[in-house]
């Protein structure tokens, strides 16, 4: 338990400075691609995601074709130089396949699919610097990409990691320092709007008791992270507006 303790000071700081509650820094842009219908940057705290969307496009195996929905497909890989160990495959391992699988079940709960039969959508993310909440800046980044590509969506999928210290201290948006020598850290992908979850997963087991209030920060986060990511898509129309001129024609 020694070990947990120090993942809050005296007064209530962080490793990093930040408060229990503080979400790390995130910065994001769309558009960073031209060659894809849509993509999206961002940066979580140091953790850093490129997110590229093709589609939707003609199905590729058409024995796979879905004559009343679209398929997702998505790949999930991370830079050789993302951690510091070297990667010898940067995807197509089972790590790697295992958060293409989580990534695609997140989309797939805000895709508007129906509209697209006989279709595919690929996503792809790199990671080009991992430091603790990989898979929630994959989905944060790959939310972005789909908007960019105007491909429909209920609403914003977001997804936060959350942890505990102290033994009663719910701890939000953990980086990967926080992973080390911390207790279990909770993953939640979310719809924040609805309410609804998408995914929830927990690198250890939570003791029954702590796992409401976990689970209730990072759904916190999951809300405060929406915020951020509709700011930004408010503010890149405003800048496409104001290139092509509809600013002043509207105005």
């Amino acid at each position: 338990m020694s070990r947990n303790k120090e993942l809050l000071s005296k007064v209530g700081l962080r490793i990093d400075g930040r408060r229990a509650n503080e979400l790390r820094r995130i910065r994001c842009k769309l558009g960073v691609f031209t060659q894809p219908d849509g993509s999206a940057y961002l940066e979580q705290g140091l953790t850093k995601v490129l997110a590229a969307v093709y589609g939707p496009h003609q199905v590729r195996n058409r024995s796979k074709a879905q004559h009343d929905t679209c398929i997702i497909n998505t790949q999930f890989s991370m830079a050789v130089f993302s951690t510091n160990e070297r990667k010898k495959r940067p995807r197509g391992d089972r790590k790697s396949t295992e958060l293409s699988i989580h990534l695609q079940q997140a989309l797939q709960a805000v895709v508007l699919t129906e509209l697209y039969p006989w279709s595919q959508i690929d996503v792809y993310v790199e990671v080009l610097h991992a430091d603790g909440g990989t898979y929630p800046a994959c989905v944060n980044a790959a939310t972005l990409a789909l908007v960019d590509a105007g491909i429909p969506i209920k609403e914003y999928v977001c997804a936060c990691t959350a942890s505990l210290a102290n033994e009663d201290t719910p701890l939000l948006d953990v980086s990967h320092q926080e992973e080390v020598i911390g207790g279990p850290t909770l993953t939640v992908a979310a719809l924040p709007t609805s309410g609804k979850i998408v995914l929830m997963e927990m690198s250890r087991r939570f003791h029954l008791d702590h796992l409401p209030k976990v689970l209730n920060k990072a759904l916190e986060g999951c809300r405060d992270i929406r915020n951020i990511l509709d700011e930004t898509v408010k503010n890149h129309v405003k800048e496409l507006g104001a290139s092509t001129g509809w600013a002043n024609k509207t105005s």
